[in-house]
């Protein structure tokens, strides 16, 4: 196979295969504030405990960092969910009665302290060096057909989240929660227990991201500080989930592709600058990113896709 056409494909399949786990984290926010109006400003934390925790349980033995338990990576998947939830509860138990701004703050706060744990604490992985050695699911095929056949995995994860969250959107349980969203006293004076929906909205919401962290770990093969900065795991899934549609689960599918796609190609737009605009590339796209949020919202106000009701099924 020429060259150039097999460097095109590996682009293309690296593409997909981001944008399916930018997909499910979007699911996971629109979980949290798409279904019960919570604004977690704090999903780099969650991600960064599913990906850790991949990375330990997965990883070889290591004098550097925990771990060295060889765990196969479709096996950590689960308990790095179920970590994530883990932490998640008590962090909602704390921050959910509080509001609005007043949540970002909290959960942003502890997000950094969680973030700052992971990255100074050599003895649990490894410090700023992150572990490298995690294995990927399906890596023996060699390329391009382990990255075909993750790329698959990593998009049948997406759909079933999808399916779900579908199903959830038009379930009892569904409506209660948006009942909550957009008037709790109303919902409380009917018999919703409003705190318990709202953190099982928080505790599920953060397992998906969770997920998230851990398909990254296991696709990039290596997890650190760099790979849990905010700017790529809050920022940019937050402005992904506007621009496609909160509220809206398909809307959350589409704003993660066209914004991956979007902050990918100005990546190669940056790489032609002057050796010394590069380091400040990243600052620059969010700035492109945050003129298109901008933009965008002039156009579409609730998003590409905005939320709709639902249609009632029995039960």
């Amino acid at each position: 196979m020429d060259m150039q056409l097999f460097g095109l494909i590996m682009y293309a399949i690296s593409l997909a295969t981001m944008f399916g786990i930018y997909g499910v984290l979007c699911l996971g926010l629109n979980l949290q504030w798409g279904f019960a109006g919570l604004f977690n400003a704090g999903i780099a934390g969650f991600f960064a405990v599913g990906a850790y925790a991949t990375a330990i349980l997965t990883s070889p033995e290591s004098p550097n960092y925990l771990g060295g338990f060889g765990w196969p990576p479709l096996l950590a998947l689960p308990i790095a969910m179920l970590l994530s939830g883990l932490i998640a509860w008590p962090v909602g138990r704390i921050c959910l009665g509080l509001k609005g701004d007043y949540l970002a703050m909290a959960t942003i706060g502890i997000s950094e302290i969680i973030r700052l744990i992971l990255k100074n604490e050599d003895w649990l992985a490894n410090g700023t060096m992150g572990i490298s050695t995690v294995p990927r699911p399906f890596e023996s095929l060699g390329q391009p057909w382990g990255n075909v056949a993750f790329l698959g995995f990593v998009l049948l994860v997406m759909a079933i989240l999808y399916l779900a969250a579908e199903r959830a959107w038009i379930s009892p349980w569904g409506r209660a929660m948006r009942a909550i969203r957009d008037n709790e006293l109303a919902a409380a004076a009917i018999g919703k227990d409003v705190v318990r929906f709202r953190l099982e909205a928080f505790v599920i919401g953060s397992m998906v991201m969770g997920l998230g962290g851990a398909l990254s770990a296991m696709y990039f093969k290596f997890i650190g500080s760099s790979a849990t900065e905010p700017l790529l795991t809050t920022f940019l899934v937050w402005v992904m989930l506007i621009i496609g549609g909160s509220g809206n689960n398909r809307g959350a599918m589409v704003g993660a592709g066209l914004v991956w796609l979007i902050w990918s190609g100005t990546e190669l737009l940056t790489n032609r600058l002057p050796a010394e605009w590069i380091t400040r590339s990243s600052y620059m796209r969010a700035l492109l990113i945050g003129i298109l949020l901008i933009v965008v919202l002039q156009r579409f106000a609730k998003g590409v896709l905005p939320e709709k009701p639902p249609r009632r099924i029995d039960g």
